[in-house]
């Protein structure tokens, strides 16, 4: 393990998992139909009045449980950050330090091409924070934190690791590529490293 200003890596969890509150059977039912269009039709397909299609229903119907498009896609974030959240959280918790970068590089990777139409929800533009559960961006992103012990180290690996996937996502490097490589090199470039004294100047 490696000593930081923080503790040794990787850290263990700090912030509670938030309680979310659960849907009556009704929203969950439109949330998953409409979480189905976007994934597989895309964000431009993602309306009121599809969801209503898919689950066979009038479109005014819906915003007798949702109020609105925004209310529906604060909805889908918020899934989709519990499961990175749980997703990460389990990498770190089984990871040494050695390995904990790379295999949280990997983990998010993997996430956000198994959904790159949900990742792109959660993570493009604005975010609906007043929207989410308290707590909850800040705990599914503390992953980044355990696993770097320094939260600017971790805010810049969480940008470098988005970068990255929205490259690979819109198809932006170079044909012929090893990507696995890359992330390899990514991983490297921030792996767990002795905390020293703040550079002045």
């Amino acid at each position: 393990m490696v000593a930081t200003a923080a503790g040794r890596l990787p850290l263990a969890r700090i912030a509670v998992r938030p309680e979310l509150a659960r849907p009556s059977a009704r929203v969950a039912e439109i949330l998953a139909a409409a979480r189905d269009v976007l994934e597989h039709e895309g964000a431009e397909a993602l309306t009121m009045r599809r969801t209503g299609e898919v689950l066979g229903i009038r479109a005014p119907s819906l915003y007798k449980h949702l109020a609105g498009k925004d209310v529906l896609t604060a909805g889908l974030a918020e899934a989709a950050l519990v499961e990175v959240g749980d997703l990460l959280h389990e990498v770190v918790d089984r990871a040494d330090a050695d390995e904990v970068v790379a295999a949280l590089l990997g983990a998010y990777r993997g996430y956000a091409r198994a959904h790159p139409n949900l990742y792109r929800m959660f993570t493009v533009g604005r975010l609906p924070r007043a929207e989410l559960s308290p707590g909850l961006e800040q705990w599914a992103g503390e992953p980044f934190y355990r696993a770097t012990g320094d939260p600017y180290r971790a805010q810049a690996l969480w940008a470098a690791t988005h970068g990255a996937v929205l490259l690979e996502l819109d198809g932006r490097y170079l044909p012929g590529s090893d990507l696995d490589r890359t992330y390899a090199a990514l991983a490297e470039a921030f792996a767990a490293q002795p905390a020293g004294p703040p550079r002045r100047g």
